[in-house]
């Protein structure tokens, strides 16, 4: 199901045939520096994030993570979406893209088409992104999406500053 569009790209739900594109994502080392989880091994590990957590979240939430998808070409290059995150009683804005896409304005470009769904879809008025601190490309994207640091804390076992927005 397509959310939202932009020039370049397509935010919609995940789906079976995004398992290894979702299977790259949470392999490379280079896209998980500042993400704190151990490199998938196995494909069935990415199935297992899809089924258990990104499909839980829509059935449970109606919201979950997003497909970014390019336009021109069809290919699935990372998401950007809501994650609605117990430890904290807030939703999360998170994102995570292909390292060919870093630096090209794909992350403003899908977080400023997310945002306004937040609201919309997930009947949510404020928003948190969770960054480990070093991570100076996700800090500058969310400082351009107008949030702020509120507060440091803990999550999964790491430091990380929370940044905030009202919508």
């Amino acid at each position: 199901m397509i959310l939202a569009t932009s020039d370049r790209l397509i935010l919609r739900h995940f789906q079976d045939d995004d398992l290894g594109a979702l299977f790259e994502m949470n392999r490379d080392p280079q896209i998980l520096t500042y993400i704190p989880s151990t490199p998938f091994q196995h494909l069935h590990e990415a199935e297992q994030v899809l089924k258990q957590v990104i499909y839980a979240d829509y059935e449970r939430y109606g919201y979950g993570r997003w497909a970014v998808e390019l336009k021109a070409s069809g290919k699935v290059i990372g998401f950007c979406g809501p994650k609605y995150l117990a430890d904290f009683d807030k939703v999360e804005l998170g994102y995570r893209y292909f390292p060919q896409y870093w630096g090209q304005g794909i992350g403003f470009e899908a977080a400023s088409a997310a945002l306004p769904l937040f609201k919309t879809q997930c009947g949510v008025d404020e928003v948190i992104a969770l960054i480990m601190p070093g991570n100076q490309a996700s800090a500058a994207l969310a400082h351009k999406l107008g949030m702020q640091v509120y507060a440091h804390g803990q999550y999964l076992g790491h430091e990380v500053d929370i940044f905030h927005t009202w919508l």
